[in-house]
């Protein structure tokens, strides 16, 4: 799904879901709470559902946030550079769709300028909206490459994404370490292997 279609689909969501209040979502940590066995009344746990909302507030705030905004201002005085542009070594945190268990790990993000070029920070700010909603490494990895796509029209786009899922690592095969490892190329860095061979060894490069 590109970047238009996703935005289309968030907002036809919010038109079907409305969202519960405050107290509704706190009433909701404490039946869970108490679905676990403990006393959602003791003091240990009776601020809990407060904290927890608040979390989950900031755990997905890229509800709240367009990518398509943060990437709406490009430059054009880039000296006539039209290489890789890469960043390396972004941090990752964000929770599987599925058990809501964080997955955390690294993302290095590349893109050919075709005539205008993004501040370094709209691509970490980018993933982290991404990151900051429910999902799985794949789409989170497509969007990421989509939404640059959709705002820069490069002559191409690189995104590595590898994480440890909590998911797999706490529950389900219990294999603490595993590394998930998603790709997205476009363009000249899907066409050209030359590009693409450059971008996995500036990836994998020794770090200084």
């Amino acid at each position: 799904m590109d970047e238009i279609a996703s935005r289309r689909a968030a907002v036809a969501l919010k038109r079907q879901t409305k969202r519960p209040s405050r107290a509704e979502a706190e009433d909701a940590v404490r039946t869970l709470l108490a679905w676990t066995g403990d006393d959602p009344d003791r003091e240990g746990l009776r601020e809990t559902p407060r904290r927890v909302t608040e979390a989950f507030e900031e755990y997905f705030a890229g509800y709240r946030m367009d990518p398509g905004e943060v990437l709406a201002k490009t430059f054009t005085e880039a000296g006539g550079y039209d290489d890789l542009v890469m960043l390396r070594d972004i941090r990752v945190f964000s929770h599987c769709e599925h058990h809501l268990a964080p997955f955390i790990g690294v993302a290095h993000v590349a893109y050919l300028p075709s005539g205008r070029i993004l501040g370094l920070s709209k691509i970490a700010r980018v993933l982290e909206i991404f990151a900051k909603r429910l999902q799985t490494q794949e789409t989170l990895t497509a969007q990421v490459a989509g939404a640059i796509e959709s705002a820069l029209k490069p002559r191409g786009v690189a995104v590595l994404i590898e994480a440890e899922h909590q998911c797999m690592s706490m529950r389900g095969v219990r294999q603490p370490g595993v590394k998930t490892i998603t790709t997205r190329f476009t363009g000249a860095l899907e066409t050209d292997a030359s590009y693409r061979d450059r971008f996995l060894q500036m990836v994998h490069g020794p770090r200084g």
